[in-house]
């Protein structure tokens, strides 16, 4: 039996000023904190976006969408969602959406762990939190993949 080929998969923390990117792969499962790009009222630099799925290739792309507790939408729901639309209008690239209820939460408490532990040396900067939820989210969209290793 052969193993699967790993793909390479971006993940976007979608924002009205910034964007959290990360990167991982299927074949591992694991993913890294990559980038922060900026956005205005919502417009995402999409030079920048251009250039990360020009030097990663993604074979997919994982876009938090931010929901309130209740499920309900949220103020940037519909903004999440138009991103991950125009994400696969523009690079023609399978768009998965997750939900993203408490990844920024979750994303800023590991941070300050790992500052509280000496593992980090500097404080935390909003960016950082931005990444780190990306990554967090493309975790979460990777250990639910069948067949993908659960890490």
């Amino acid at each position: 039996m052969q193993a699967p080929a790993a793909r390479t998969v971006l993940s976007f923390d979608y924002g009205l000023r910034r964007i959290g990117v990360a990167v991982g792969n299927t074949l591992s499962g694991t993913a890294a904190a990559l980038a922060t790009i900026d956005a205005r009222d919502g417009e995402p630099d999409w030079r920048a976006v251009a250039r990360c799925v020009a030097d990663w290739q993604p074979a997919a792309i994982v876009v938090g969408v931010p929901y309130n507790m209740a499920g309900s939408n949220a103020l940037l729901t519909a903004a999440a969602l138009q991103f991950a639309d125009r994400l696969a209008e523009r690079f023609g690239i399978e768009v998965h959406r997750v939900d993203e209820r408490l990844s920024s939460r979750e994303a800023e408490d590991q941070l300050r762990e790992r500052r509280r532990s000496g593992a980090k040396t500097r404080r935390v900067r909003r960016g950082e939190v931005d990444q780190e939820a990306a990554r967090l989210l493309l975790l979460q969209w990777l250990r639910a993949q069948p067949g993908e290793p659960a890490r």
